[in-house]
């Protein structure tokens, strides 16, 4: 007796509706969703066995149309099945649709699209290598992924052909592990294990392989191994920063060597305050002026005031006037300094001394104009010196260059944070081994 091998339809009536259906992967299909209908069908059995009636009377219409022929990796390969699953997270439903892909010489591969976001996807032939080292991570070809999400997933609704049998209410143990723009999922059921690598795709990206001339669906919020439009800019920018302030110091220590520091006035003085009310203080001027002097090239100049002050205070208003013009630039101190002993100990409070920085004054002769205030009487000395570096302007200068990479950093950080509030990573760890 010889035996017979099954007939392998390549096309066939739906036993359910009558539709025709059209069967692309041939031999590799395990099961057939009617278009039509949506019945799932045995395509290997010769009385076309229905293996599911319709369960789901909303039908939902795939973007990409079954049959469309796009090209991924180089390779064509025709869509011939879609189907629709969701997630429970916490009560709330999230659904995707995943597009099956054949070529006869590549096998199956598939698109998955949720919100707007795309991946292409390859079964793997090895199972990564899975890591628990303070959280749940996998490896593969060399790369690190670390564990975005584990849920239940859901088939809701099937159209064309899968290399599976198929159903609506199928229920896998899908978790998935992220590094932007790869993505490891695993699948897993009571019997069986698998594993895929998905790729990030924008629409635009999926539409043009497929030459489509509609609309790819709106992307909507940040994917769990989406590339972030940031990536790799904060570091960029912090060297840029970092060669930039590099060159904002060597000017600053430049300048430091090439600073005159001349002395232009050095005079002492000795503030004596009015005498106590209800004694009249007829003629009390504190008030006064200094010798002449010359500032010989415009530039920064530095009042420095030196004091003998103990527990007392001495104010300073100094105007720098300009002999020839009468113009004068006006700058002010207080000094004070306490001590004394406590419980604690020896305790100071203050300093003496202080030192005024003009960023600029004009070449030409000057006097300085001196009005002292305070409570005791208090020797002290002036000295101006010319051509005294600022930092301040260096300083400015390196928050200036630190706007920039900050606010990339932040924009990163920002990208990424909300890409992991979608994730359960931090909720616990993976429940995937129940």
């Amino acid at each position: 007796m010889v035996a017979v091998a099954p007939t392998r339809v390549a096309g066939f009536n739906c036993p359910n509706c009558g539709a025709a259906v059209e069967r692309r992967a041939l031999t590799h299909t395990r099961a057939v969703a009617c278009t039509s209908c949506g019945a799932v069908l045995d395509p290997d059995d010769p009385n076309l066995v229905i293996l599911q009636e319709a369960a789901m009377r909303e039908r939902i219409v795939p973007a990409i149309p079954l049959g469309t022929r796009g090209t991924f990796g180089g390779h064509p390969f025709d869509v011939v099945g879609f189907q629709y699953r969701t997630i429970d997270v916490d009560g709330a439903i999230y659904g995707w649709r995943e597009y099956v892909l054949f070529n006869p010489y590549q096998g199956f591969r598939y698109l998955s699209e949720y919100d707007g976001h795309w991946n292409f996807i390859r079964p793997l032939p090895y199972w990564p290598a899975e890591m628990k080292d303070g959280r749940i991570a996998a490896a593969w070809d060399g790369q690190s992924y670390r564990h975005f999400q584990t849920a239940l997933a859901t088939t809701r609704f099937v159209l064309g052909e899968f290399p599976w049998r198929v159903r609506v209410g199928d229920r896998v143990a899908v978790s998935d592990f992220v590094a932007p723009p790869f993505l490891l999922s695993r699948e897993r059921t009571s019997d069986e294990t698998t594993w895929s690598h998905g790729q990030y795709m924008t629409g635009a990206e999926v539409w043009k392989a497929c030459g489509l001339e509609t609309t790819p669906p709106l992307t909507t919020g940040i994917f769990a191994n989406q590339p972030s439009p940031f990536a790799g800019k904060p570091a960029a920018a912090w060297r840029r920063f970092a060669a930039l302030a590099a060159l904002v110091l060597l000017a600053l220590v430049g300048r430091q060597v090439a600073a005159a520091r001349e002395p232009v006035l050095e005079e002492r003085h000795v503030f004596s305050p009015p005498p106590p009310a209800p004694q009249p203080a007829a003629g009390y001027e504190p008030a006064f002026v200094t010798e002449a002097f010359t500032i010989r090239e415009g530039g920064t100049v530095e009042i420095a005031v030196e004091t003998n002050l103990n527990n007392a205070w001495m104010a300073l208003d100094l105007a720098l006037v300009n002999t020839s013009t009468g113009t004068a630039v006006n700058v002010d101190t207080e000094l004070e300094r306490y001590a004394g002993t406590d419980s604690d100990g020896v305790w100071t409070e203050g300093s003496p001394n202080g030192t005024l920085l003009v960023p600029w004054v004009a070449p030409g002769e000057y006097y300085l104009r001196v009005e002292p205030a305070g409570n005791a009487e208090t020797a002290f000395v002036l000295r101006l010196r010319r051509d005294v570096v600022s930092g301040l302007p260096y300083a400015l200068a390196l928050v200036a260059l630190l706007l920039w990479p900050v606010f990339v950093s932040v924009r990163a950080a920002s990208f990424e944070a909300r890409r992991w509030q979608e994730s359960d990573a931090g909720s616990g760890g993976d429940d995937d081994d129940d």
